[in-house]
């Protein structure tokens, strides 16, 4: 088993004179900085596996470059590697570089390397099913003696240069790309590969590893540094709680280094005009200076037109320095005078985007491709690998001439796994819904914008928004023993305030000759109908539920259940005139019968979730809960997606939405909706 070291925190403190007090923070792994041309490889073994053989074969000597310097080495690895990537995946390259973030992968294959252990001595070496050497005259031998040995453990991370044999014995070669050890064990192999006689498996190992650790990215560190020290000062001459105190011999004579004491000396008529720039220049080191609060109103304004002044080519690095120091900045960010131009248009983005994004002044977001990155949940690692996904699709549709506006228009089309499945039509009138989010009063503190699904939350968070944008069915026939764990859980869900509308299609015996003296279900259906017309659905639900209670685990509802619980709850009514032959309460009995005989749906129980059939496994009493939690995480992107794109707005029924989809059937044929879909692949391998 392989154990990633853990992460180490170095702080290097640097203090520097007059007022400033620096301190630096940064993050090292515990692992050693390894060649940037192996996360090179990496990289493009990442994108094709024959494009990293031939990125071998172009860079298999290149380390004499070493004496030059670090850019230039760099360069000339980017130059290599450009040849086989398109723009995009190049400049991805440099951006997964730049956060080493293929450098765990070659760390991971010098600790194999490590536990061979490689022979000492050897720069390069060959694992032959066990037995190792150094040389490449002795790999013939090792080779005939293999066939007595067990062939290793291939990882899936392992590079295998592409062969016929795939029973031939399997040659590890632990080196490092571009070393001339490296080219000498490559040419014999690769031959030998080529010609059916060896499996050849490359993997990086450097002997001399670089003192130097890898140098994480992606992590902050704040450090809150509390000043002890306190100065007696005379309040009589202290003009303010934010005004800086200079006196005029104070023993700080230089200050970021200029000598104000020679320069007053030598120019005695500027006397005031330097007291002003040495005043200026001690507060501009005060990390750590008060504002006073006029000062802060328009503090990130200016901020943004400091960074709007830059030149084009400066402007990412200075919003960078003005992020990360900002307490340093802050002052020298007071002076600046904002144009009420710009002013005007940062305020009618900050609306805008409070509109349609649910975004207030401050707070941020990230979107690619109208696809929403949660910042609380993503690191830049994770964003590396959605760029990759995203970059993946824009390569293959720019390749087969896609572009531009057209381009764009299909990124925004939907491909949410949702549309995948039939959904069937919930709109029928013979469900019964017992609670409606839109609706009914308890839900009414709820917010019912769309753009609260925009609205940031802590991860694994169900929005509770005042619309019905998650549905669930449940056909039962209430008579069956599985049909008691199902309505306690839709119980759970509603008395808990989950945003679900449940609804129920009981399904019982249609024959008019049936009443509810002889079937517990016709018996409950009549109960139900009775309590919902004397009542409301609600209250008829919750009935129904009560009747459950009664029933004993592991036994089903019977009729002498149904009938004691509606006497107590019902004394001067009569029963019979309920639950017999004469009762009036059959309200779309046989309606039911025959929408759930329409869907096409199997033996019940069965459910729906947004008109999406769940699988046998699914219905599980003792998973449903989680499995349809989670379905309604899944559902909450397909519907962020669809209010950030404009296809569902404030004046759209949600219900409408979902049953406008292409993928809504009126019937369940599994010999046509089933089909398993086939794509043609028609991007360029060139």
């Amino acid at each position: 088993m392989l154990i990633l070291p853990f992460i180490v925190l170095i702080l290097r403190f640097c203090n520097t004179r007059a007022s400033r007090k620096g301190v630096t923070a940064s993050l090292d792994a515990k692992w050693s900085s390894m060649p940037l041309l192996l996360e090179t490889s990496e990289f493009v073994a990442e994108e094709d596996e024959e494009k990293f053989w031939q990125f071998v074969d172009t860079v298999k000597e290149i380390t004499y470059l070493h004496g030059d310097s670090e850019r230039s080495y760099c360069n000339l690895i980017l130059k290599k590697a450009g040849q086989f990537l398109s723009q995009l995946k190049f400049n991805l390259l440099k951006f997964s570089l730049s956060l080493r973030a293929y450098s765990p992968t070659v760390e991971m294959f010098q600790q194999i390397a490590a536990d061979e252990p490689p022979p000492k001595g050897c720069p390069s070496f060959v694992s032959v099913h066990g037995e190792h050497t150094c040389s490449t005259a002795e790999i013939k031998k090792l080779i005939k003696r293999a066939a007595n040995r067990p062939k290793p453990y291939l990882f899936k991370g392992d590079h295998t240069f592409p062969t016929q044999n795939t029973e031939a014995p399997i040659v590890i070669l632990y080196a490092e790309i571009g070393t001339k050890e490296f080219s000498k064990f490559h040419k014999v192999l690769s031959e030998k590969a080529g010609k059916g006689e060896v499996i050849y498996v490359l993997r990086h190992y450097v002997q001399k590893a670089s003192s130097k650790k890898v140098r994480l990215s992606g992590y902050g560190v704040e450090l809150a540094i509390k000043s002890t020290e306190y100065k007696v000062l005379d309040d009589t001459q202290f003009e303010g709680t934010n005004a800086t105190i200079l006196d005029e011999e104070d023993d700080i004579d230089e200050v970021q280094g200029i000598l104000f004491g020679k320069l007053k000396h030598q120019y005695p008529d500027l006397k005031g005009q330097l007291k002003e720039l040495r005043k200026h220049l001690i507060e501009s080191t005060n990390d750590m200076a008060p504002l006073k609060v006029w000062e802060l109103q328009d503090l990130s304004f200016q901020a943004a037109a400091r960074t709007v002044s830059a030149p084009v080519y400066d402007a990412l690095k200075l919003m960078r320095d003005l992020s990360q120091n900002f307490p340093i900045k802050a002052r020298s960010l007071t002076r600046i005078v904002v144009n009420q131009e710009m002013r005007h248009e940062i305020e009618a983005n900050q609306k805008h985007f409070a509109e349609t994004l649910g975004l207030q002044p401050g707070d941020s977001a990230l979107f690619i491709n109208g696809l929403h990155v949660d910042l609380d949940t993503h690191d830049p690692f994770s964003i590396l690998d959605i760029l990759k996904e995203e970059g993946k699709v824009m390569d293959g549709l720019y390749n087969i001439g896609i572009k531009d506006k057209d381009l764009s228009k299909l990124l925004r089309l939907n491909v949410h796994p949702m549309e995948e499945s039939s959904a069937l039509d919930i709109q029928h009138s013979a469900i019964i819904w017992i609670n409606d989010l839109e609706r009914d009063q308890k839900y009414r503190s709820w917010p019912s914008s769309y753009q609260e699904l925009l609205r940031p939350t802590f991860p694994g968070v169900i929005r509770q928004i005042r619309r019905n944008f998650f549905n669930l069915v449940l056909f039962i026939d209430p008579a069956q023993e599985g049909a008691v764990e199902l309505v306690k859980l839709a119980d759970l869900f509603n008395h808990h305030n989950i945003p679900l509308r449940i609804g129920f299609i009981f399904v019982v015996n249609a024959d008019e000759e049936v009443d509810g003296n002889q079937d517990a279900g016709v018996a409950i259906l009549r109960a139900f109908n009775f309590i919902a017309e004397d009542s409301d659905l609600s209250h008829a639900f919750s009935s129904v539920v009560s009747i459950y209670n009664k029933v004993q685990d592991g036994e089903t509802l019977s009729v002498d259940n149904v009938a004691s619980f509606m006497k107590k709850k019902y004394p001067r009514t009569d029963v019979q005139n309920i639950l017999g032959a004469d009762s009036e309460f059959d309200d779309q009995r046989k309606a039911r019968a025959n929408f759930y005989r329409t869907t096409g749906l199997g033996s019940l129980p069965q459910g729906l979730f947004n008109g999406v059939p769940f699988n046998i496994e699914e219905l599980d009493p003792e998973e449903l809960e989680t499995i349809i939690l989670q379905k309604i995480m899944d559902a909450a992107g397909y519907f962020q997606k669809a209010v950030f794109m404009g296809q569902l707005n404030e004046h759209m029924d949600v219900v409408d939405f979902l049953m406008d989809q292409p993928n809504v059937v009126l019937r369940i044929n599994p010999a046509i909706t089933n089909t398993e879909r086939k794509y043609l692949d028609l991007t360029s391998k060139l």
